[in-house]
């Protein structure tokens, strides 16, 4: 694409109502002698109507200075009728002027002729180079109409062009006033207008716009420049007036006007497909009549990176899709493909020669001749001839040296072929649009990229084991906020418990989802410590302060983390209690089995990371078997016209429905959300509670000393016959007498021993000990310290926990294959 500028190039090369308006004129004779000057003919060379009325041309002239009026001069004149050129005039004060000066002939009704000079400074004061090289080339080349008025007004002299403008004939011209000639509301304006200038001498313009005598066609612009014409004592002798077609000038400002506002037009949006329909809106029907959109394919669904254009070489062209389409026909019946549709691109097209040199391609008249390129694609040569495409340009979209794709235009109804004008708007506004579809593809990755990685950092299967029922849903937000840091968790702990999750960290995009997963792996790891609610949440703050530190300190400080919110509960299925604690997020929406919602009391905390230092406070309740839990982030009770509190009065109304199946209460609860797009990701997460049956869970007390080895070995041996486990019986006596005598041997006070059968066998051992137990590597003249790694190699796994008075070691292992699992009532 051209670099040069659309706005000086194009206002350059076509007339301008001010090109008229400068322009100093003098009324000569057939001899060349001044009749009458003008107010801006003295302003260009400093002498007044005093000093130049009634002298030869040649005073300001120098290139006649030698020549007589009747020679040189009068001659050119009529052999050329008239003449225009560059020249030089002298300026009163001695200084030498390059000008382009017009000399026009102008005939009068009794035969007599005038020549009116028309002089124009090549060196405008502005000194723009642009305007001083095709200034003066302009006003020569230009269909200028001049008529010489008297001081009543009536048309004394006119040229052959005038009637071109206004259809007026000469012989009906002469001797009569405008307003006499063509009656009108546009000439008694005008004849107004000449009225005031011949009053007081002053130089007056006049914009309208009509339908040319001779043309069908759309409507012209004229411009109209009244000067008052003086004598050799400075009264008014008339006017002059000159008119000028300036509609090519007129539609380049208003296309002009159309390229200030697409910068914000097209830059609207951050979707590639919408951003291609609004270009192609832009230019139907201000420069084309039928304009396609084409996006290498990677780009319309938000891949990348974009091809070069050295990829395009030979007959390898990449695919492309269309991505906006506009026509002056409803419906666009001229494109063979739709929205979305691949495109086929003939190899010897004007496309594919764009694709190959990444330059723009003008046919003012297309070839549709049969045999050409157009028959390669029947669908598209059917349109083609149907519709009357004769003119088209090919536009190369490009940004940061990629192809992004290619813009059609085309013109059918309008009869005009395109000129390199059109060309140059059009590579200015495929260039803006450019520029606001490279930064949407560049979204589109970004927030590809980040829905990516969220949706795998995210559980791909929630598990709650025998104590609860989980279902779940996540929507992203849309697309103008992207991608947030939501997440949700269901981790199984030991005892049959389960550890549920919610949790959102501040901001939107790639490094949300990237600090999401960071947090989601830090609470998976103090899950695995057994930490109550409250202790995990005040390690996640450290956590996250943290890593908000170790941020800071990288150049890039959009990447710092600027906090999160989570709720964090534990859930037994043996006590049927639950204890939660929260950083800053909402409190769970709890609905009992009669369908009955509340929220709890449960403090809210501060944000994780925000450094405030009050600890967090846990919360524990006894929920009935079947009560549904809701865990969820503000996005689903958070609106752009809703409070919070509307939002959870919503949400309960949605899950206060007994009997109904997570998934359908998921879609309930989500489609409470207005339908406007959420301003924040909707993460949802239900939970049924489930109960584990008195049979399933054996518990004894048993003393702190010795002797409860050999009973801790003897009940739980009974105990597994009673579950028909005795596949187990020797690993479990084993596990239990290290776990016992390890209670004995650190702790104090009275041992627990509880079994639980759930989807794993878990031997608990609790006593009063603060101190949870360390594994160590014992020397081979050791008697003791092999116990834990004992109990390491006969379990899938162990751990312990902190209780209130003391603490828990537990150790699990796998049911036989034959018993299966069974249910949790059972």
């Amino acid at each position: 694409m051209t670099t040069t500028s659309l706005d000086a190039v194009t206002l350059g090369k076509q007339l301008n109502a001010s090109d008229i308006s400068d322009t100093a004129i003098a009324l000569l004779d057939e001899q060349g002698t001044v009749v009458a000057w003008t107010h801006t003919a003295e302003r260009l060379v400093g002498y007044s109507a005093r000093d130049a009325v009634g002298r030869s041309a040649a005073l300001v002239l120098p290139s006649f200075k030698e020549a007589t009026p009747t020679s040189a001069f009068v001659e050119q004149c009529h052999t050329e009728n008239g003449w225009s050129g560059a020249t030089a005039v002298r300026h009163r004060d001695g200084r030498v002027l390059d000008v382009s000066v017009r000399i026009t002939m102008l005939r009068g009704q009794d035969g007599t002729a005038r020549w009116l000079a028309s002089v124009t400074d090549t060196v405008p004061q502005s000194g723009d180079p642009i305007d001083r090289s095709v200034r003066g080339p302009l006003l020569a080349r230009a269909g200028i109409g001049v008529g010489i008025r008297d001081r009543r007004l009536r048309s004394t002299y006119v040229n052959d062009v005038a009637e071109s403008h206004d259809g007026i004939p000469r012989d009906r011209r002469l001797g009569r006033r405008f307003t006499e000639a063509l009656p009108g509301a546009n000439a008694e304006t005008i004849e107004a207008v000449m009225r005031q200038v011949a009053q007081n001498g002053a130089t007056k313009i006049l914009e309208y716009r009509t339908w040319l005598p001779t043309n069908q066609g759309p409507e012209h612009q004229f411009a109209v420049s009244f000067q008052c014409l003086q004598g050799a004592d400075g009264e008014s002798l008339g006017v002059c007036v000159i008119s000028a077609d300036i509609t090519a000038s007129w539609q380049a400002r208003e296309r002009l006007a159309v390229l200030s506002q697409a910068g914000t037009r097209l830059g609207s949006t951050l979707d590639v497909m919408q951003a291609s329909q609004e270009l192609a809106d832009l230019a139907v029907p201000l420069l084309a009549d039928y304009v396609a959109v084409d996006l290498e394919q990677s780009i319309s669904i938000g891949e990348g990176p974009p091809v070069g254009i050295s990829a395009t070489t030979g007959n390898r062209l990449p695919t492309f899709r269309r991505a906006g389409l506009a026509s002056i026909h409803q419906g666009v019946p001229e494109s063979p493909w739709m929205r979305g549709e691949p495109v086929n691109v003939p190899p010897a097209s004007p496309f594919a020669s764009v694709l190959r040199d990444g330059k723009s391609r003008l046919q003012p008249v297309l070839d549709t001749a049969p045999g050409t390129w157009v028959d390669e694609v029947p669908e598209l040569a059917h349109r083609v001839r149907e519709y009357g495409m004769h003119s088209i340009m090919v536009v190369p979209i490009r940004a940061r040296r990629a192809l992004l794709g290619v813009a059609l235009f085309v013109r059918t109804t309008d009869p005009e072929p395109f000129h390199e004008a059109d060309l140059l708007l059009a590579e200015e506004l495929v260039g803006r649009a450019a520029r606001a579809l490279d930064n949407a593809r560049q979204y589109a990755r970004k927030h590809t990229a980040a829905l990516t990685l969220q949706r795998h950092l995210l559980p791909r299967q929630l598990r709650g084991g025998t104590a609860v029922e989980v279902a779940s849903r996540y929507l992203p937000a849309d697309v103008d906020h992207g991608v947030g840091g939501d997440w949700f968790d269901v981790i199984p702990l030991s005892g049959a418990r389960v550890a549920l999750v919610v949790g959102d960290v501040v901001g939107h995009g790639l490094h949300a989802a990237a600090t999401m997963g960071r947090l989601r792996t830090a609470v998976h790891t103090l899950a695995d410590m057994d930490l109550p609610p409250d202790e995990l949440l005040a390690q996640l703050d450290d956590t996250v302060q943290r890593l908000g530190e170790e941020d800071a300190d990288t150049p890039d400080q959009a990447h710092v983390v600027a906090g999160a919110t989570c709720l964090y509960a534990v859930y037994d299925p043996a006590t049927r209690r639950c204890t939660m604690a929260s950083a800053g997020h909402p409190p769970p929406a709890i609905t009992d089995p009669q369908g009955r919602v509340s929220y709890p009391d449960l403090p809210t905390g501060a944000p994780l990371g925000v450094g405030l230092g009050d600890p967090f406070e846990s919360v524990e309740l006894e929920l009935a078997e079947g009560s549904v839990l809701a865990l969820y982030t503000d996005g689903l009770i958070d609106t752009r016209d809703h409070d919070i509190e509307k939002g959870m009065h919503r949400l309960g109304n949605a899950l206060a429905q007994p009997g109904r199946s997570l998934e359908d209460l998921c879609d309930i609860a989500t489609k409470t959300v207005p339908d406007q797009a959420p301003c924040d990701d909707v993460t949802l997460l239900l939970v049924r509670t489930r109960s584990l049956s008195p049979s399933r869970v054996v518990t004894w007390e048993l003393p702190g000393d010795r002797s409860a080895v050999c009973r801790a070995r003897n009940l739980a041996t009974r105990q597994l016959t009673e579950w028909g486990l005795e596949g187990l019986e020797d690993d479990t006596k084993l596990i239990v007498s290290e776990l016992v005598t390890n209670a004995i041997g650190h702790g104090t006070g009275q041992i627990e021993l509880r079994l639980i059968r759930h989807q794993v066998l878990t031997c608990e051992v609790s006593d009063a000990g603060p101190c949870p137990p360390r594994p160590r590597r014992a020397r081979a003249t050791d008697e003791n310290g092999r116990g834990l790694f004992l109990v390491t190699n006969l379990s899938r796994r162990w751990g312990s926990r902190s209780i209130t008075g003391g603490k828990v070691v537990w150790a699990e292992q796998d049911l036989p294959h034959a018993s299966g699992p069974r249910s949790a009532a059972a």
